[in-house]
């Protein structure tokens, strides 16, 4: 049954975020509790929703969000922690309790966290494990759904794993390397979500959800380094590296916060495992089964494709894999990403100046230091790259896949935009990129970026070393580009 009103609690959290434009995709209307409606003005979805300002601790901002929802996602959950986050957790699900009780709303669906009955729980697991026990017993029908590893780009637990592998091929770990974690991925954590909105059910109660895969979360970060093209990363197991000790390491290797990285790392402390497979009874498994551990790292590492390549998060599209990152993730999510970004007018007009972008290379040459781009083709031919052979078909006009001495064509607006991919040996995705625009009275504007997607710790060390060259490189090229533009303006009759 589609068509409900839906409440959505975390909609700027990672899961909130992805949630919010499924359901509407599904058919049902959306409100939206924020503390700070602001944060939502830019996504691509808030003109589709009912957004209300409130705060969980302040039962009056409740019962209007509450008033008329069939649905209520409880998507909140503190990483930051502190000496009284425990209580306040469930003081703020005692408050959401008693308000969706009071306006009648039809279920709740809450997200918490993986473990096993009788263990040891850390605080973070303790907590969420609390809340779901408190929206149970609230007397609305509520359904828990409990998830161990989320694997997707902007996931902390999937994000502390990327750059601990991405940084360190040696690297020391406590104990819970060996702990069983049954990772899923998060495109399956948001089928389940969406399923729950309208699932059939007898009883309020805790439902396990994870994906096809139990792992080592050694194993785990050795899988993701082969699928990102790493070598084998050595593990040593340091029994006496405590969570306090593994969040300050984790804080000064990666840019995840301490507090984060420690909430994580003692949440890993017990096994993360499905010991129930009863949600099969009330939500089937998505269309061609639930993802595999594998298949959910290489989604999470997906390039942004050829006519989407950013710098930044902030243009990836909330419609496309949930996977995908997206513009309300922290700023420690996603790849690490080093660009060289310049900009110059140019007093010569857009087409001019287009004509001299689209003639760069091969005989035409690249326009700045000779001598380096000489220098980096040789160097690229003795490992086995493909050089400066390979020139350029036509002196002037470029096609999408045109190779162009170690780059190839990878998107050209004629006019306007021309995009390269580098094919030269590189620890890291290369691209060099143009865009020219006209400003009028017979001027225009270039905009030059250098973009590299490093991998692994020889990818950095790599961008730092040509670093010094880039202020040479990058600023006389578009110096230079600009420069001839102009020279052939004045020729113009």
């Amino acid at each position: 049954m589609n068509g409900q009103r839906v409440l959505v609690t975390g909609a700027t959290g990672y899961i909130g975020g992805r949630l919010v434009p499924r359901l509407l995709a599904a058919g049902h209307t959306v409100r939206v509790l924020a503390r700070t409606p602001t944060k939502l003005q830019d996504v691509p979805w808030a003109g589709e929703v009912e957004i209300v300002q409130g705060d969980l601790g302040d039962v009056a901002s409740l019962h209007p969000a509450l008033r008329g929802i069939d649905v209520a996602y409880y998507l909140v959950h503190s990483m930051s922690g502190g000496d009284d986050f425990e209580r306040q957790e469930a003081e703020d699900a005692e408050n959401v309790a008693a308000v969706a009780s009071a306006e009648h709303v039809g279920r709740i669906v809450y997200l918490g966290g993986l473990h096993a009955d009788g263990e040891a729980l850390s605080p973070h697991l303790r907590s969420r494990t609390r809340v779901g026990e408190i929206l149970t017993a609230s007397g609305v029908p509520t359904i828990v759904l409990q998830a161990g590893v989320v694997i997707g780009s902007g996931s902390a637990s999937f994000e502390m794993m990327r750059h601990l592998s991405n940084r360190l091929p040696v690297m020391t770990t406590p104990k819970w390397v060996n702990k069983h974690i049954q990772p899923i991925a998060v495109r399956d954590v948001l089928h389940y979500l969406v399923a729950a909105a309208d699932a059939p059910f007898t009883e309020s109660r805790a439902y396990d959800i994870g994906g096809p895969d139990v792992l080592r979360y050694g194993e785990m970060m050795q899988i993701y380094a082969d699928t990102a093209g790493l070598m084998t990363r050595r593990i040593v197991v340091l029994p006496v590296l405590t969570p306090r000790l593994a969040g300050l390491w984790i804080g000064l290797v990666t840019p995840i916060p301490r507090s984060i990285g420690r909430a994580l790392i003692e949440s890993l402390r017990s096994d993360a495992v499905m010991h129930e497979h009863d949600i099969d009874d009330v939500v089937p498994p998505p269309d061609g089964g639930l993802t595999p551990y594998r298949s959910a790292v290489s989604l999470a590492l997906r390039r942004i494709d050829a006519g989407e390549v950013e710098t930044t998060w902030a243009g990836a599209s909330p419609d496309g894999a949930p996977s995908d990152p997206l513009p309300s993730d922290p700023q420690w999510a996603g790849e690490s990403v080093y660009t060289d970004e310049r900009s110059a007018e140019c007093d010569a007009d857009a087409a001019v100046l287009w004509d001299v972008v689209e003639s760069i290379g091969g005989e035409n040459g690249w326009y700045s230091f000779p001598l380096a781009w000489s220098v980096r083709g040789w160097l690229d031919r003795i490992v086995g790259g493909v050089g400066l052979t390979r020139g350029r078909r036509n002196p002037h006009r470029l096609n999408v896949g045109d190779p162009l001495d170690f780059w190839r064509v990878e998107a050209i607006e004629r006019g306007s935009l021309l995009r390269l991919r580098a094919e030269m040996r590189a620890p890291g995705g290369a691209w060099l990129e143009w865009r020219v625009g006209e400003l009028g009275d017979g001027r225009s504007r270039l905009d030059q970026r250098a973009i590299f997607f490093p991998r692994g710790i020889a990818g950095r060390a790599y961008w730092y070393g040509i670093l010094p060259f880039h202020g040479v490189i990058f600023r006389g090229m578009i110096t230079n580009i600009t420069g001839a533009a102009e020279r052939i303006a004045n020729e113009e009759p």
